[in-house]
């Protein structure tokens, strides 16, 4: 069976959460590549200089110096096609805000508890 996507860019800045999102996307044949950042600015300057150019996005929402949110203003300020880009907003967030936030967001496909799970991800394109 192929990959559902290409390339993934996970933007987390926790160490743990980056090694299960990993190992369940790597077992379930989701994706091909999987690019980990650490910091949403890394993410920033890689997507501007093309040096990443992902099909999907799991991000966190709570990170230093350059949170989820504000990920996806500079985001949104890129001129790249973002047409065939999901983005999972990954979070152990339980504030009923970000849900919101999230879900009122454009680039946002949808919000996801972590930690991600095997049955989280067959649902998210089924």
């Amino acid at each position: 069976m192929a990959s559902r996507f290409k390339t993934c860019l996970l933007i987390d800045d926790n160490y743990i959460d980056n090694f299960v999102t990993r190992k369940i996307l790597e077992g379930s044949n989701f994706v091909e590549e999987i690019i980990v950042v650490r910091s949403a600015t890394d993410a920033i300057n890689s997507l501007r200089d093309g040096s990443v150019k992902p099909d999907v996005i799991f991000l966190d929402v709570r990170m230093p110096l350059m949170g989820g949110f504000e990920f996806l203003d500079e985001y949104d300020k890129i001129d790249i096609d973002k047409t065939a880009i999901k983005i999972f907003m990954l979070s152990s967030s339980l504030d009923p805000l970000d849900m919101r936030k999230s879900t009122d967001n454009k680039y946002i496909t949808q919000f996801i508890h972590k930690p991600l799970t095997q049955k989280a991800l067959e649902e998210l394109c089924p």
